[in-house]
This record gives C-alpha cells, sequence and structure tokens, in this order.
C-alpha cells in the first residue's frame, strides 16, 4: 500500500504535532507517523513540561519568552475551543543564585533586554515564601557514595531570582494530543503503530520513508521529529557525516514524592531551579513533588544505544535526587517505594536542540530537544514550518540562514543559531536547562 502526502512527520510529540499544526495551517497536506498508540505517548509524556523564560543565551531566551504566550493563550492557539485542553499552571519559577550560574546575571541581563518580568529575592523572602527552607550551600554537588554527600560545605545562599511568568503544563500527553486535535482539524492525518526503516530517496533528494509493515508514504518533505530515536533516523536519511551537532539517548529518572505533612506544596509550591544541590522540582497532583536531575558532573551519564531496548527501573539514582533536594527542604520523606518516571532524552554536545535542513533535499530535522523544549513546542512548529517553505522557495539556509520573526515579541531571530553544523555553544549550561 502506497500513500501520499506533501510532508511526513516522524514523531507525534508535542513538537511533531505542533509541526504538523502549522503546517497545515498553511495548506500542507502532512502525514504523521508513530510508533506509539497515541500522539505524546513517546518521551513527550514523560516530560516534566515546565515552561520557563530564562536561558544562558539570549536566543534561547527569546524563544522561551515567545513560546510561553503560545501556553498563556493555550485554547486562541489551538483555535478548537475550551473543552478537554491540557492546563498550564502558572505558579513561577525560583532559580536559586548560585556561583555556578553567575548568580543568574547573564540570565537576568537577557532578560532585561528582553522585558522578561523577574524579581530578585532575598534569602529572608524565600523562607518566608517556602517555610522550611534550607539554604545551606552543598556545592559541588557530590555521588551518593561520597562520604562528603550531604554535608554542608559552608554558608548560606544569597538569594534567588523568581520568574513570575512561569510554570508547567499538567498533562504533557494531552498537550500533545490537543496539538494532534487541532492539525487534524485543519486536514493534517496522523498514522499510529508505524515504524520508520527507510529514507526514500531520488536524485539526491527525500522521496518519502517505508514502514515497518513494507507500505511507503511518498513525500517531497520528510521532518525527522523522532525525540530519542532521531540519530537512528538520520542514520537512515544518510546525513549523520554532514553534522557537527549531533543526537544521542540519554537515560534520565525523574524522582516523584509527597510533599511534607503540613506543605501544601501543589497550592503555594512552584517551579524550583538549585544549581547549588543540582536538582529542579515542581509540584504534582495529589500534593506530590517531582524532582529531576540538573545533570552534575559527578551523576555518571548512561547513553542508550536502542531507544527500544533500555533499563526502565529506578536505581541508585532515584535515591540520590530525592535526597539532594532534601538538603534544600529537611522535612521531606523519602519514601521506600520508588515512583517516577524513567525515560530518554535526545541530547546534543552543547545541550541546545537542532531545527535545520540536511544536504538531503527535502529532509529536515527537529531534534536534539535535550529536555529543555517542551515549553517552546508551539514557536518550534511555527519556526520549522517557516524553515520548509524558506527552502522550498529555492533559499539556502546553510549559506543565507532564515531570519524569523517571534510574532508576540515582534523579534527576528537568526535560525541559523540551532543548525546541525554549528560549533558547540560555549555559552550553554550544558545540562537540562540548555
Amino acid at each position: 500500500m502506497t500513500r501520499t502526502a506533501d510532508a511526513v512527520i516522524i514523531g507525534a510529540g508535542v513538537i511533531g504535532a505542533a509541526i504538523a499544526f502549522e503546517l497545515a495551517k498553511n495548506g500542507w497536506k502532512t502525514l504523521t507517523v508513530d510508533r506509539n498508540a497515541q500522539a505524546g505517548h513517546g518521551s513527550t509524556s514523560g516530560s516534566c513540561a515546565i515552561i520557563r523564560t530564562y536561558y544562558s543565551t539570549l536566543d534561547g531566551t527569546a524563544f522561551a519568552w515567545e513560546g510561553y504566550h503560545y501556553w498563556r493563550d493555550w485554547a486562541d492557539y489551538l483555535e478548537t475551543g475550551t473543552e478537554g485542553l491540557a492546563r498550564f499552571k502558572e505558579c513561577g519559577a525560583l532559580v536559586m543564585k548560585t556561583e555556578g550560574n553567575d548568580f543568574m546575571a547573564r540570565h537576568m541581563e537577557n532578560a532585561d533586554m528582553l522585558a522578561v518580568p523577574y524579581e530578585e529575592w532575598s534569602p529572608e523572602r524565600i523562607r518566608s515564601r517556602l517555610p522550611g527552607t534550607s539554604l545551606a550551600q552543598f556545592h559541588p554537588a557530590k555521588a551518593g557514595s561520597d562520604p562528603e554527600f550531604g554535608h554542608p560545605t559552608g554558608g548560606d545562599l544569597r538569594g534567588a531570582v523568581f520568574w513570575p511568568k512561569a510554570g508547567y503544563v499538567t498533562d504533557p500527553a494531552l498537550a500533545a494530543q490537543n496539538l494532534a486535535d487541532a492539525a487534524k482539524a485543519k486536514g493534517a492525518a496522523f498514522l499510529y503503530g508505524a515504524t520508520v526503516t527507510e529514507i526514500l530517496k531520488n536524485g539526491g533528494k527525500t522521496a518519502g520513508v517505508r514502514l515497518a509493515d513494507g507500505s511507503e508514504i511518498h513525500a517531497p518533505v520528510v521532518i525527522n521529529v523522532a525525540g530519542p530515536a532521531s540519530a537512528r533516523i538520520n542514520a537512515l536519511a544518510g546525513v549523520t557525516d554532514e553534522m557537527t551537532i549531533s543526537t544521542r539517548a540519554l537515560r534520565q529518572e525523574v524522582v516523584h514524592v509527597p510533599a511534607p505533612a503540613g506543605l501544601d506544596f501543589e497550592r503555594d509550591g512552584m517551579v524550583l531551579s538549585d544549581s547549588d544541590i543540582a536538582v529542579y522540582c515542581r509540584p504534582e497532583h495529589g500534593n506530590n513533588i517531582l524532582i529531576g536531575s540538573e545533570d552534575p558532573p559527578c551523576d555518571a551519564h548512561v547513553w542508550v544505544e536502542d531507544d527500544t531496548d533500555y533499563d526502565r527501573e529506578f536505581s541508585e539514582q532515584w535515591r540520590v535526587q530525592a535526597l539532594r533536594y532534601a538538603q534544600r527542604l529537611p522535612s521531606l520523606g523519602i519514601p521506600s517505594r520508588m515512583k517516577g518516571v524513567v525515560d530518554l532524552y535526545d541530547v546534543t554536545e552543547d545541550w541546545i536542540p537542532i531545527y535545520d535542513k540536511t544536504s538531503l533535499g527535502g529532509y529536515y530535522m527537529a531534534c536534539g530537544t535535550s529536555g529543555n523544549q517542551f515549553k517552546n513546542a508551539p514557536v518550534a512548529g511555527k519556526m520549522m514550518a517557516a524553515l520548509v517553505e524558506y527552502d522550498a522557495a529555492g533559499h539556502d539556509h546553510d549559506t543565507a540562514p532564515l531570519s524569523f520573526r517571534l510574532p508576540y515579541l515582534g523579534r527576528d531571530i537568526d535560525v541559523g543559531f540551532y543548525s546541525r553544523k554549528r560549533s558547540i555553544n560555549q555559552e550553554s549550561s550544558f545540562s537540562v536547562l540548555g
């Protein structure tokens, strides 16, 4: 059986669904294929879905600030009504000032240039707003086996920066499904339970994809949004040799623990980022707390060669992450039963994504999202649609990169920032913070 489309999108996660929506709005006949049973059931479902407006780079900050507005105006953006939508809980984000993040100086400078609102909080205000918080310093983060683990290293944190235009999406998979439904309303099609086994080519250009069942989809455009499977798809396309930035699947654990007795963290908590103890966290339904890692050097990276076959059981890393946050919130209990998420990031060398074309005509990639692009999905979808149309109009994005206007901000960004051929960006945090 052979199908045809204007564009095949590989991956129905939150970014793949956003690209389908944006192309469909522009009149493209898109077909999105995903090996899972529903949109958002891959790595998107394991996302903490944090929406924040601070990055270590100016371009990253602008992209995230633009992205915030789509979540704020979610129903208007989707144009599908208000029933059954994922909810953006705008609780704000608090980032501790540490030596490692230069006491947030660069982030505040970026915010000032873009009029992103923030507040500087004193230690007293932190303790008042988050009762029971210890501000003792523990840097550098240590492995759980280190005899100095959990011992303060002297002094207290100086304060923090609070970002009011931040929070989290309560159901990341539902957000992807909202986008897929919006795309369908514009004429897009989705095919689930389908695995891509070959990128079809003809005359140096892509011609579509072949699926595991032997069927083909013929299309002049193929977009790789396969998340942790992106490296495999790029290898099928034969485009990896030209890339100075590559992607790899990285195993991650997220801890799920109840808030301490007497603390309504679901109501009063916020997104917290703390490089002193190398974790971030956010409230979760049922007065629980999700705790993720900010990838300190002492923690071994667990790279995964096969994104369909990896250890999904919790490890000692779960306990270490929970104990790290207990350093900041000493009343936190550590349950004997481990709960949370084990999933994969699709990581680049500098933890900044690739949104780009390739030397294979008609083949594009939106990958290497490095655990920090959920928040940017709507604007990434809009930008990728613009890139595909820019390339189709005969422009060479490699030599004359697309300048993309962020609609809410009215600011142009150089899409070459996300090039597959870029040098490693030394302004990056080299972590999930991007």
